[in-house]
């Protein structure tokens, strides 16, 4: 919910302050800004909730905390790549690739009921799944729509 929140807010700012200095709306470019602003937000929990987060791995996933700490540089990374524009597209394409293939951890931790932030198996369990399953289409239509398609 929180990254949700982060987005939907970045983004209203966003598109109040182009329009101030610019005179018009930047759909595109507020809707850059707050994905970008979502995944520093969601790659810091990363490396300050990394316990949790590799209790959302597997047990066949080797280098478990490693993987952690490179997913949240993946983050970081693609939140840098949307504003280039020789990287743009590509960038957003594979940030799509990435909310797929992150989707199967967060179904592993939703089955599991992990609390990532705890580190402890009291999590929202399946009841979680309704809201992040559609969530994660969510981000992929919206990097979709704004860095993509714009």
């Amino acid at each position: 919910m929180k990254p949700l929140i982060v987005l939907l807010s970045v983004f209203a700012v966003s598109l109040v302050i182009t329009k101030i200095f610019s005179g018009n709306y930047k759909f595109a470019l507020s809707g850059r800004i707050a994905m970008s602003v979502m995944l520093v937000f969601t790659a810091i929990a990363h490396f300050v909730f990394t316990k949790g987060m590799v209790m959302m791995l597997p047990d066949f996933i080797p280098y478990k905390t490693e993987t952690v700490y490179l997913t949240g540089v993946i983050e970081i990374m693609a939140a840098i790549g949307l504003f280039i524009p020789k990287l743009k597209i590509i960038t957003a394409w594979l940030l799509i690739a990435f909310f797929i293939l992150i989707l199967p951890s967060n179904i592993y931790a939703a089955i599991k009921n992990i609390d990532y932030q705890k580190g402890t198996f009291e999590g929202n369990g399946l009841n979680y799944l309704f809201f992040r399953i559609p969530l994660q289409l969510f981000f992929i239509f919206w990097t979709y729509m704004l860095a993509i398609k714009s």
